[in-house]
């Protein structure tokens, strides 16, 4: 056995039904030209012959009678065609029957007394392509490990036969400078070196966020639609845009990729808000992650996340006046966050967010303003065109976790010439969902004209 971090243990001890605490990821393959038609059901059964199953992939919480949460058990033997199943799609196999069987599975608790992933291969698209749904317990990893790690089973070369699977890859080896332990001494010395640290940055984090106001603080977004009670089923909607595109947008303005990625998702939320006649005067506020892992360091398992606040200025009718609020707000609060020690990084994180645990308080989330609005969350893809045994990655979609008071979820990766957006939301809270895909698309062509591109 072995101790649960306290950070993981947090995922396993606000889960509920109405919460399921999983990431995943919803991946849609195009077969190779000279593929026939057991492409599919050689593949399933060639994956399921990979049985060195990894530690990771064994472990679940273990169970001291009616105590749990503290210590993770690692199963011996891995039930694999439990874990990796195999799906078909009913007639007429279109994207939209995929995105609702995907929704069912997204919505549907892992079962704790096994190791807490799943995946499913899912055929019977009218297109010829298949997909790929897989979801992990966010205790086990973060979004951004999940995604180097299935990205491991992948491949640059459209002629690599090897068969790879998440499940199965032994974790990379460190290079011996980042792997070699730390004495006591030096344990000892860079402690009171943070610690010495931290007055300094304690101070200069108090001047930026109630002097000058730089850092945006929780509890000021207005109420909205999302920030409501939620019910456990879930609803999915996913699509692809083009980088270059976006690429367009951020050099015209000289703003960053992310900048535009905000500013498209505050576009669409203010056109589908106003839709539901509910656009407060206020602008929106977002929670966007960020990553405190170092290079080398993505599939470590566990979480390292740290997180900023963005004024997502959807206020602002003129889509060239919010994406430079936007930008202006995320200089701000970056600039801050990046200039503290990692463990004042990670207490700020928790400071931000912490508003969240209170929604687990009877009547918090119908009466307290929210601690933000909606989480937007960019986690970094591939660059290059993948596969697997011939077939092409041709969408990668990324979905999180809605929580009570955060009914929808936005995450963005890049997919070689794309940027793939899933997008995740409470079935009974947000009604319609697919239309934001719409709305994406239009706010992209507003920001393209507005700024000359």
């Amino acid at each position: 056995m072995k101790l649960i971090a306290p950070t993981d243990s947090m995922f396993l001890l606000g889960e509920s039904r109405e919460h399921p605490m999983h990431v995943g990821a919803l991946q849609l393959f195009r077969p190779p030209e000279n593929a026939d038609e057991n492409f599919v059901t050689e593949a399933y059964e060639a994956m399921l012959r990979c049985t060195d199953v990894q530690p990771m992939f064994r472990k679940h919480p273990a169970f001291f009678s009616a105590v749990t949460n503290l210590a993770w058990a690692f199963d011996k033997n891995v039930e694999l065609d439990y874990h990796f199943r195999r799906s078909a799609l009913p007639r007429p196999g279109r994207v939209r029957e995929l995105l609702e069987l995907a929704s069912r599975l997204h919505g549907s608790l892992l079962d704790r007394h096994r190791p807490l992933w799943e995946a499913h291969l899912v055929e019977g698209l009218n297109d010829g392509r298949y997909a790929v749904y897989v979801k992990f317990h966010h205790s086990l990893q973060d979004g951004v490990s999940a995604q180097k790690l299935m990205q491991r089973a992948l491949t640059s070369d459209p002629d690599d036969d090897e068969i790879r699977v998440p499940w199965a890859l032994k974790p990379r080896q460190r290079s011996s400078s980042s792997s070699r332990r730390s004495s006591p001494l030096q344990l000892l010395t860079q402690a009171v070196g943070s610690a010495a640290a931290l007055a300094p940055s304690t101070l200069s984090l108090a001047r930026a966020g109630l002097l000058e106001q730089q850092l945006t603080l929780p509890f000021r977004a207005p109420k909205t639609m999302f920030n409501v009670r939620i019910g456990g089923a879930r609803r999915i909607a996913a699509q692809s845009w083009s980088l270059e595109r976006i690429k367009a947008v951020k050099n015209a303005a000289q703003v960053t990729v992310n900048d535009v990625v905000l500013a498209m998702s505050a576009g669409a939320l203010r056109a589908y808000l106003m839709d539901q006649h509910a656009l407060p005067d206020r602008p929106l506020i977002a929670m966007v992650p960020v990553s405190l892992r170092k290079e080398g360091d993505t599939e470590g398992g566990g979480n390292m996340v740290g997180t900023v606040l963005c004024n997502l200025n959807t206020h602002a009718a003129d889509p060239a006046d919010r994406l430079h609020g936007i930008s202006q707000s995320m200089r701000d609060n970056k600039q801050v966050f990046t200039q503290l020690p990692r463990v004042q990084q990670l207490a700020l994180s928790v400071f931000l967010t912490g508003g969240l645990v209170f929604g687990l308080i009877p009547g918090f989330v119908a009466t307290a303003p929210p601690p933000f609005n909606i989480v937007i969350s960019n986690v970094p893809g591939a660059a290059d065109p993948l596969y697997w045994r011939g077939a092409q990655l041709v969408g990668n979609y990324p979905l999180s976790i809605a929580l009570d008071g955060q009914a929808m979820n936005v995450t963005v990766t890049n997919n070689a010439d794309n940027l793939d957006f899933g997008l995740v939301g409470c079935r009974r809270s947000v009604p319609h969902l697919q239309r934001m895909l719409g709305h994406l698309e239009t706010s992209l062509k507003e920001l393209e004209r507005a700024v000359g591109v």
